[in-house]
């Protein structure tokens, strides 16, 4: 699988260098360096040339490099729209993978949700991200760029005698644009397994 994944990933650098456009940085947002591209991508810096992909130094040929050279294959001129959010599910498309999403994205973090609030600020600092109290409802929340023109609004219910904890994701609003709806439902989950490589 693993040979599958880096196949992929070479291949998709292979189409994106054969004719660049000529914005492409401007479209990721992107600082250029000759060919090499690089930018903020799941928290770290991200490089891109036709070579390959480093992500905070390492080489990615496996999910997290097919999802960063996707997102420079369908990099577009547009500005992120963050509001307002969207479900997973409201975007075209959505709800035939909408079970796994809530599987790898949301419900992997609600048995963490203590920790996730106890180590906050660690969070926000590790992965770029900010408060999002203002934007969703939710004992905390979190609004992180795994991407920089896709957003993650996550909101955190504590559990209580009533209801077990829980929590929510959602997307800035044409984060579609962006990135295949498959690929984008990989985003969600990546992102959340950063969270708990924090707090873990």
């Amino acid at each position: 699988m693993d040979d599958n994944y880096a196949r992929i990933v070479r291949d998709n650098l292979m189409q994106l260098y054969e004719d660049p456009p000529e914005d492409l940085a401007e479209s990721l947002p992107a600082r250029r360096e000759g060919e090499r591209y690089r930018f903020q991508a799941f928290g770290e810096e991200c490089r891109i040339d036709r070579d390959g992909i480093l992500l905070g130094g390492e080489p990615q040929s496996g999910p997290l490099g097919i999802l960063i050279s996707l997102y420079a294959l369908h990099a577009r001129p547009e500005p992120c729209r963050l509001e307002p959010l969207r479900a997973y599910k409201e975007f075209p498309d959505g709800t035939i993978y909408a079970g796994a999403f809530l599987t790898h994205t949301e419900h992997l973090l609600v048995p963490h949700v203590a920790r996730i609030e106890g180590r906050l600020t660690r969070i926000v600092d590790k992965l770029k991200g900010r408060d999002a109290s203002e934007m969703v409802h939710g004992n905390f929340s979190l609004l992180l760029w795994p991407l920089p023109k896709i957003a993650l609004c996550y909101s955190f219910y504590r559990a209580d005698d009533e209801f077990p904890a829980s929590t929510t994701c959602l997307f800035s609003h044409n984060a579609s644009d962006f990135l295949p709806i498959d690929a984008l439902a990989d985003v969600g989950e990546y992102t959340s397994k950063k969270i708990l490589s924090v707090v873990t």
